[in-house]
């Protein structure tokens, strides 16, 4: 692990390669699971906010488990803030292009000017996820077997974790924090990279 002010970074986030592959798993991430995405609690008042205007964005069943399940959910094991799901599947959040690709409905309403948020910052992030303590955040590599395509596709253009999640980890995070991270994670290739 490595320390920059009060976060610790695994070094997997220089070593892993990561691409997302949308074509090959067609956004397994946002199906697949027992939970959905997690969520920050300042999230919780965004979502319930602007749902109104997401909402044409949405599938009916999403739609529809949004109504009955609230904007946003708590994990039953751990009582963690999540996305809500439809009957224990997708995301509520999701929908499904022509190809059967999942899209995220709250990030198509940002794109169209709809809304300024773009979407939960946990789905921005993975492949990083967060664990949040009382003195510092713990920035992790989260491998999962769905997102095998996005680190086949990584290798191959050589895109470490960090650099394919530049513009979310300056949106969590700023400039200066990625600024400074990619100096670490420069100097981290040279003494152990490839």
């Amino acid at each position: 692990m490595i320390q920059i002010d009060d976060k610790l970074i695994s070094e997997d986030i220089f070593s892993e390669e990561f691409v997302c592959n949308l074509t090959k798993c067609k956004g397994a991430c946002c199906v697949e699971g027992d939970v959905g995405a997690p969520l920050d609690k300042d999230e919780l008042v965004i979502l319930d906010n602007i749902y109104d205007k997401i909402k044409p964005y949405l599938t009916e069943a999403g739609i529809k488990a949004l109504d009955e399940q609230g904007t946003w959910t708590t994990d039953p094991m751990d009582g963690m803030y999540v996305t809500p799901m439809v009957e224990n599947a997708e995301c509520a959040y999701v929908t499904f292009d022509e190809k059967g690709i999942t899209k995220c409905g709250i990030e198509k309403a940002y794109e169209d000017g709809a809304i300024d948020w773009q979407k939960p910052i946990s789905c921005h992030l993975y492949p990083i996820r967060i664990t949040e303590y009382s003195t510092f955040s713990a920035l992790n590599y989260h491998e999962w077997n769905v997102c095998s395509d996005a680190c086949i596709l990584g290798k191959e253009l050589q895109v470490p974790v960090y650099k394919f999640l530049k513009t979310p980890l300056t949106r969590k995070y700023g400039e200066d924090f990625y600024a400074t991270l990619s100096d670490v994670a420069e100097e981290w290739k040279k003494e152990y990279g490839k």
